[in-house]
């Protein structure tokens, strides 16, 4: 009878466990399927009849991203009249940097586009308002940061301290210099600074080029600072003070999109074929109502997002220094 009794609670345990599993399976297929139905549904955030200028938002840093590229690129072939960039960044890598700039640029070609800086657009994030033919900043904007930036931690003292010494074999000196575990060689040192200057003398020529400016105009906005936008219009670094009303008014004024024209979002984010989990996640708990739950899934995303960034590389990023 003990034997019995054992083999019915084993059997309910193991019915329970797959009633929940089932339960689960559904609720994540129903969860897709409001997701995708939410999607492609007339008057969601992808849905676009009628003449409308495409709101386009770049926050936080800024690193290499093929999805945003083939997102602006869609956004080149789409209906849109007129686009409208919202910077607030602090920049981020070059490379990242450069290769927004130029889809962006290519937007350009094909779409009327202005930049309206939220809040910063210093460094990398500057880089990328250069695309724009017009670049709109409220007076107390932050814009700016003209430089390159290469750093690295050195262990060298921490490792003495607590007795570890790494060594290594390398086919020439300057292989994976300088590497943050023994002090950086005068040649190491050089090598990075010329690649530092580099790629500072190709952002100058961006600037230069792309704001007009003389080699006395740009000495005065290159040392690294950011300044304000009321600093930046008489430096040349911005066209107008505003906000995307300032911004709607100049591409009525400059390109016949009538400033009443419908502003929508577009999204940067992958298609629904390419969509990772936190996305569709996301989107369909704000679809039901739950923004607040999709608003903190993003933004894990985000934080993962940043984590992973590589700051052992060649950056365009400004930020403030932290007080000890």
């Amino acid at each position: 009878m003990s034997l019995d009794a054992d083999a019915i609670v084993d059997r309910r345990r193991i019915r329970r466990k797959l009633t929940f599993w089932r339960a689960s399976a559904l609720a994540i297929a129903l969860l897709a399927i409001a997701g995708a139905v939410w999607l492609f549904v007339p008057g969601n955030r992808f849905s676009t009849p009628g003449a409308y200028i495409a709101r386009v938002k770049l926050q936080g840093l800024i690193r290499g991203n093929q999805d945003r590229v083939e997102a602006l690129g869609r956004l080149g072939r789409s209906a849109a009249r007129a686009v409208i960039v919202h910077i607030d960044s602090p920049g981020g890598t070059t490379a990242g940097s450069e290769q927004l700039f130029d889809a962006l640029r290519d937007l350009q070609s094909k779409k009327p586009m202005v930049v309206v800086v939220d809040g910063l657009a210093a460094s990398g994030a500057y880089i990328a308002a250069l695309s724009a033919e017009h670049i709109v900043a409220q007076e107390t904007s932050l814009v700016g940061s003209i430089g390159v930036l290469f750093q690295y931690p050195n262990f060298t003292d921490v490792l003495k301290t607590i007795g570890i010494k790494v060594e290594e074999v390398k086919s020439s000196p300057l292989k994976a210099a300088p590497n943050g575990f023994e002090p950086t060689s005068p040649e190491a040192r050089a090598a990075i600074e010329s690649i530092v200057l580099d790629s500072y003398s190709w952002f100058k020529g961006l600037v230069k080029d792309r704001r007009k400016m003389d080699d006395s105009q740009l000495t005065q906005v290159a040392d690294g600072r950011v300044f304000t936008g009321r600093q930046a219009i008489h430096l040349k670094l911005i066209d107008e003070l505003g906000n995307e009303k300032t911004a709607l008014a100049w591409l009525e004024k400059e390109k016949n999109v009538p400033a009443n024209t419908r502003v929508r979002d577009y999204s940067l984010q992958p298609r629904f074929s390419e969509l990772s989990f936190l996305h569709l996640a996301a989107w369909t708990f704000e679809a039901v109502g739950l923004s607040a739950v999709a608003h903190r899934i993003e933004e894990w995303g985000g934080v993962q997002a940043i984590e992973r960034l590589n700051l052992d590389g060649l950056l365009a990023l400004w930020h403030p220094p932290v007080s000890n």
